[in-house]
């Protein structure tokens, strides 16, 4: 018998998981919590006490698809011989992973419109960026790039693929532009390395 805890956290976890399929389909302007009450089996009173709001939910929807793609990303980037290589296996699986729907419509369209450009940043921070941010580190201290203006380094990383993310998502072949733009990631990396004889 499951206990209230335990029923509390399954009726979240669905609601979620209808909400995540709702968003990514529709955006988050052509989800009606009615809608999704009514597949949930749930009163909309039940949905406002475990998020409070349509915001609150897709609040909910938008960490759960930040921590996937994290994982995603972190489960990629380690297990090879070279501490470049595990850096732009993340990268690439930070690509692929944001050709999800549920990626790219949540998190790098309507995330940053709905929770506004702090809220989003501050999840991402805490999830795809600081991979990233350790990724750099790691490239650092390998010798593989400058110990220089590591904050606009992980910044421009960070928009760069972003954008090609949002990019490929509508692309006629999407594998070939994250082949590019991890080529281009290395590419940069290299124009990044330490001169010689310092």
């Amino acid at each position: 018998m499951a206990t209230k805890a335990e029923q509390r956290d399954r009726t979240r976890a669905e609601i979620v998981r209808i909400a995540t399929r709702s968003f990514a389909e529709s955006g988050y302007a052509g989800v009606a919590l009615e809608d999704l009450v009514a597949e949930a089996g749930l009163t909309r009173g039940a949905l406002y006490h475990h998020f409070g709001n349509k915001q609150g939910l897709f609040r909910a929807v938008v960490e759960q698809a930040q921590a996937g793609v994290a994982e995603a990303v972190e489960h990629a980037a380690s297990g090879h011989d070279d501490v470049l290589d595990d850096f732009l296996a993340g990268c690439r699986a930070f690509l692929e992973a944001s050709l999800a729907p549920e990626v790219r419509r949540i998190l790098l369209v309507d995330g940053p419109a709905v929770l506004g450009w702090d809220a989003w940043r501050d999840g991402d921070l805490d999830t795809s960026a600081r991979h990233l941010d350790a990724g750099v580190a790691e490239l650092v201290e390998a010798g593989v790039i400058e110990d220089r203006e590591l904050d606009t380094v992980t910044a421009l990383l960070s928009g760069a693929l972003n954008e090609v993310a949002l990019v490929n998502a509508r692309a006629h072949d999407p594998e070939r532009g994250i082949d590019a733009a991890v080529d281009m990631v290395r590419r940069m990396l290299r124009g990044l390395a330490p001169a010689r004889g310092t």
